[in-house]
């Protein structure tokens, strides 16, 4: 049996003998390999067309891939979201799909929070002037507003969505939010309101994306939705970058319908950093999809990740934390 631990070189910086002794001591007579994907698709179907499972976060595994690999048998997505698997080839290969349901709900709910209290204290631009200017001057820069009584509007109101609402809610803000498969009774246990986008839109002052990556949100933060936002809210994307169209986002912050972003997400999952305009702006956060990181985190998300691919192979369905196909 073949299993092939593959992505790209920084995801791949790990310790992946933890990963490697989960399989083996689940699984006998197991080869395991590290494949470190460099662009070439050919090389790469070529690395994993014998095996019998992958595990990897990123990688593109679309109709092409999955039916070069005539014995591939699990794919397992050591990440929440799984928008990268051709998930119908899937099926019609009868490949199993599992990925991570929950492992960092606590990490990505204080990222939120301290990219929120970061910009609306304005702390980049304070730290840009004492490191790179040298000045001593607290009003130097205007628009500050007290936190207590902003209103905070959550898109997606799942593990994430909640626990950042909960942390919110003690510094005083109000939160409402827009999920479609929230009811307003459950809401309630959480005191938050459902509301629609354009109410959102209309009275938020920050307004942070937690929503997983579909066909129905693409792009759904674009500039005709930022020319709406009547409050210049603070705009924070720890979901997916494809929700946010980035040429729209850079237009947005020039013409000051935001006031500011923090973006642990971009469009691209390896960015052209170098020359991205949003980076560099003393109103823009970014961080390298780094809001699931801590020592606890990585090793909850390699047990499970490695666990699911021994406990399909032993037949243990119930083991599996998420089965999506």
């Amino acid at each position: 049996m073949k299993v092939v631990i593959c992505d790209y070189k920084d995801v791949l910086d790990r310790e992946l003998e933890y990963e490697k002794n989960i399989i083996k001591n689940g699984i006998k007579d197991v080869d395991i390999s590290v494949y470190e994907y460099n662009g070439d698709n050919e090389e790469f179907i070529k690395e994993i067309e014998d095996a019998d499972a992958i595990l990897t976060a990123f990688l593109d595994i679309d109709k092409d891939v999955i039916n070069k690999c005539k014995n591939l048998k699990c794919i397992s997505i050591n990440a929440v979201g799984y928008d990268t698997v051709d998930l119908e080839a899937a099926r019609k290969n009868n490949i199993m799909v599992c990925a991570i349901e929950e492992y960092c709900t606590q990490e990505v709910a204080e990222h939120t929070l301290a990219l929120i209290l970061s910009l609306n204290r304005g702390i980049k631009h304070y730290i840009n002037d004492i490191d790179n200017k040298n000045v001593w001057k607290y009003q130097s820069i205007t628009g500050l507003r007290r936190l207590e009584g902003q209103t905070l509007g959550v898109y997606g109101f799942g593990s994430i969505g909640r626990a950042v609402a909960k942390r919110a809610q003690g510094f005083g803000i109000n939160v409402v939010a827009v999920d479609p498969y929230i009811s307003q009774e459950f809401a309630d246990k959480y005191g938050v309101k459902i509301v629609d986008s354009n109410y959102i839109i209309e009275n938020a002052d920050i307004i942070s994306n937690h929503m997983n990556q579909n066909n129905s949100n693409n792009n759904l933060f674009n500039l005709e939705e930022f020319k709406k936002m009547k409050k210049n809210p603070i705009f924070i994307n720890v979901g997916r970058g494809s929700c946010v169209n980035e040429e729209d986002l850079l237009i947005a912050l020039e013409r000051n319908y935001i006031r500011g972003a923090g973006l642990d997400v971009l469009e691209a999952e390896n960015p052209d950093i170098k020359n991205n305009k949003l980076v560099k702006r003393e109103n823009v956060i970014i961080t390298p999809h780094a809001a699931f990181y801590s020592e606890t985190s990585m090793r909850e998300l390699q047990r499970i990740s490695c666990e699911n691919i021994v406990n399909f192979f032993n037949n243990n369905m119930v083991g599996i934390k998420k089965i999506v196909s």
